[in-house]
């Protein structure tokens, strides 16, 4: 078909015109006919999301996306084009993708009444049939709709209500494509209002000439929950036309999000082959983020975007594999320490309520990481302060060697030997990293969660000193360092 260059042809070869949203009703048609997966690239929307998508498309539906920031919204709206016709025919060099069999404008028209069926035809590949735009509060009715050109109206001696004077904008140079609008509350309320007769008549306005232009769109429109009290609102007419609204959310397992993180993360094939991240440390990422959602310092209702669980994928790679060079080894294997080096991936993707604010990102930071720890702790090991005490508890040999005056310095750029002959200083760590099943690295992952884990119970103090990780007992700064006064105390 691609080959078709006349109208001639076009009619010959069968074409039939159809409207965009009947093209992408027909292709999901067949790919759930065939069983075929409508958006493998979403991950956690295969029971919620996805199959309101799919209504709406198989109803013909304009929509709104509804959710808080880094919920996919965007990368939703993108791959629709999947559903689009490989390639559709226009009017050579018409400005407004027009359709062959049933042009819009009179530069169409004026083209085939002339040439009639040796009029020439294009092909337009569905990558170029897809406008995205930002709304922001300095867009202009001329930047969506377009405006009149008095130059060209005073050089072809037209009136300005004639269409061939007019400059215009990017709703109608999206004709028989997908058009997404993000943040529609941040559009100026007579803008919104612009959109209305678009919407349900196709008529576009420019400076009080009204055209009729059947414009054949897909509009998806994109908006935070938050931007309704925080910037701006959608008009409720709009609103009203918009006929299908979806919500969107957050991802609701650590394997979904884990699948998510690993699919969007930046990292290079040298990083890769270079740094080894235990299952341990990808769950430890999002529980980061499952906890900064949960967070009484972090504004809930403008939610935590999964960019902090792709940013501090990315930041772990580059804080091991830094760590690697300045040590000259060739491989290395990410650590609980290197997760200090994330930090700034969560303080740029959370806004504070007022005490978070007082208390600092960096603090609120680290309250995050500490509460992350610990849940990850419990997950793999038993609570230290249920269950068996004294004697029979498992992590009684650990206790005894703080309690012997023993300590564990982490220091952050230490090799891998000096790392592991630090953790192995402790008797019982080794012992039951093993009963869940560690082995090799991954089981020095496990002996370093279980000290950073113990701490935040407060079973042994951590103390962290610039790029130093101090694990001692925690009753040594309480009493110091002299024997015989901590044994008259005890005495």
């Amino acid at each position: 078909m691609k080959q078709v260059s006349t109208l001639g042809e076009l009619k010959a070869a069968g074409y039939q015109s159809k409207s965009i949203k009947d093209e992408l009703r027909e292709n999901l048609i067949r790919k759930l006919s065939s069983g075929e997966a409508v958006f493998p690239e979403i991950k956690g929307f295969e029971d919620t999301v996805i199959p309101d998508l799919e209504r709406a498309i198989l109803s013909r539906h304009n929509m709104l996306l509804l959710g808080l920031r880094g919920q996919a919204k965007t990368r939703i709206a993108r791959l629709m084009v999947h559903l689009m016709d490989d390639y559709i025919p226009i009017i050579k060099g018409n400005e407004l993708n027009d359709d062959p069999l049933n042009p819009i404008t009179f530069e169409g028209k004026q083209m085939v009444e002339e040439h009639g069926d040796d009029c020439p035809i294009d092909w337009l590949p569905k990558e170029e049939r897809f406008v995205e735009k930002l709304a922001t509060p300095d867009v202009s009715i001329a930047d969506l709709i377009g405006d009149v050109d008095p130059i060209k109206a005073a050089s072809m001696k037209l009136a300005y209500s004639d269409e061939r004077v007019i400059h215009f904008g990017l709703v109608p140079r999206a004709h028989r494509s997908i058009f997404v609008i993000n943040e529609l509350p941040d559009l100026q309320a007579r803008i919104q209002v612009a959109l209305f007769n678009i919407l349900q008549e196709g008529d576009i306005q420019i400076r009080g000439f009204k055209l009729r232009m059947p414009l054949d769109l897909q509009f998806i429109f994109t908006a935070n929950p938050e931007d309704y009290t925080n910037r701006g609102s959608i008009i409720t007419p709009l609103k009203d036309r918009i006929e299908s609204q979806i919500l969107t959310h957050y991802p609701k397992t650590l394997d979904i999000a884990k699948e998510i993180t690993q699919q969007e993360a930046h990292i290079s094939a040298a990083q890769r082959d270079a740094v080894h991240i235990p299952e341990l440390l990808k769950d430890f990422i999002e529980l980061i983020t499952f906890k900064a959602r949960e967070s009484e310092y972090v504004d809930e209702n403008s939610g935590v975007s999964a960019r902090l669980s792709i940013s501090a994928m990315e930041n772990l790679y580059s804080a091991a594999e830094r760590r690697m060079l300045i040590n000259k080894e060739t491989s290395t294997t990410a650590r609980i320490t290197d997760f200090w080096g994330i930090i700034p991936s969560i303080t740029g993707k959370v806004e504070l309520v007022y005490e978070g604010e007082q208390s600092g990102a960096y603090e609120v930071a680290i309250d995050i990481i500490n509460e992350a720890i610990q849940e990850l702790f419990l997950i793999h090991f038993d609570h230290p302060d249920e269950g068996p005490q004294g004697e029979d508890s498992p992590y009684v040999d650990v206790k005894n060697y703080f309690e012997n005056r023993g300590s564990v310095d982490l220091i952050n750029d230490a090799s891998g030997k000096q790392y592991h002959q630090e953790l192995q200083k402790v008797n019982g760590l080794a012992g039951l990293a093993k009963t869940r099943n560690f082995e090799g690295e991954e089981s020095f992952t496990a002996m370093e969660l279980l000290l950073h884990g113990l701490s935040t119970f407060n079973t042994i103090e951590r103390e962290i000193i610039e790029n130093t990780f101090t694990f001692t007992d925690p009753l040594s700064d309480m009493f110091g360092d002299d024997d015989e006064d901590l044994n008259d105390l005890i005495n």
